[in-house]
């Protein structure tokens, strides 16, 4: 369990932190706290407990409309405000030592135009942007340019830049191009979001998410685990992993995308990003326990 990670989301919880964080667990992520005394206490906590802090960007909260950045906008002012926003907020993260800072990609998402994304959540329309306008070639520009300068900043501030894959379209899944660029720089890595994943295969009938998760594994440094329910429609989202959630029943696959990982990637840590209040604390320990089973079992992955 070396490799788990809890979350923080808002605030500095501590009654989740006694609750949710077990002795040898690799650390916390954090996102959007609400103020300094909170940012204070991970840094107290981090230090007196030996455990990696992680940030899913934004650190603080109230800074900027949207809490992803634009790097991808085809708007030049959009972009540079994005890239100037995180910029602007490097000094004031690295105080709390990340070990990773996370960002969404590719943000704006971009949307296959031949599927219904009804049910997929953005804060603001500028979140996203239809494939048929967005050519290849402009995506693989901004994405080399997102690349060289986050392998830059990594380098300058000691921290991993981590990039979570959003919705994807045919640019990442049907070519190689992420590909090279993960081995010309490779200093980024990746997280896989099991809920993300598994809400886009229900959605998209051109997308395999175990497949996705077979070919990039290799380049992640995270996964961001919860179960999601969908029947018609999203019943449930962040949800722990349980072993008796059966995907017969609308839950997601947990036990076949985490064999695949083990296969391509054991040592890729693992954030737990669920609402642990959902469940009672001997289930808690269930998921812990039947997760950490998963990712250690010797039998091959399902298929």
């Amino acid at each position: 369990m070396n490799r788990f990670l809890i979350g923080q989301h808002g605030r500095f919880d501590a009654s989740k932190y006694v609750r949710d964080f077990k002795p040898g667990f690799y650390g916390i992520e954090v996102c959007l706290l609400e103020n300094d005394q909170h940012v204070a206490r991970l840094i107290k906590e981090s230090a007196a407990n030996k455990f990696r802090v992680g940030i899913h960007f934004p650190l603080r909260a109230g800074r900027s409309k949207l809490r992803d950045a634009l790097f991808m906008a085809s708007d030049d002012s959009v972009q540079r405000q994005a890239y100037d926003h995180v910029a602007g907020e490097l000094d004031e993260m690295a105080r709390v030592k990340p070990s990773y800072i996370l960002f969404h990609y590719p943000k704006p998402v971009i949307l296959d135009d031949r599927v219904d994304w009804t049910h997929w959540r953005f804060a603001d329309p500028s979140e996203f942007v239809y494939e048929s306008n967005y050519p290849l070639e402009e995506w693989e520009e901004k994405s080399e340019a997102l690349f060289e300068w986050l392998t830059a900043r990594g380098r300058e501030y000691g921290f991993t830049p981590v990039l979570e894959f959003d919705a994807l379209n045919r640019y990442i899944y049907a070519t190689d191009l992420l590909e090279r660029l993960l081995e010309k720089y490779p200093g980024i890595r990746l997280c896989l979001d099991t809920g993300r994943l598994f809400l886009q295969q229900k959605l998209d009938p051109f997308f395999d998410a175990a497949e996705v998760i077979r070919r990039y594994a290799v380049y992640a440094d995270l996964i961001h685990l919860s179960n999601t329910r969908f029947t018609d429609r999203v019943e449930t989202h962040h949800y722990p992993v349980l072993p008796e959630l059966d995907p017969g029943d609308g839950w997601a696959p947990i036990a076949q995308y985490l064999g695949i990982v083990r296969e391509r990637n054991p040592h890729v840590n693992v954030l737990f990003e669920h609402r642990s209040d959902a469940i009672t604390s001997e289930q808690l320990e269930r998921c812990y326990a039947w997760v950490d089973e998963l990712l250690n079992a010797e039998s091959s992955a399902q298929k």
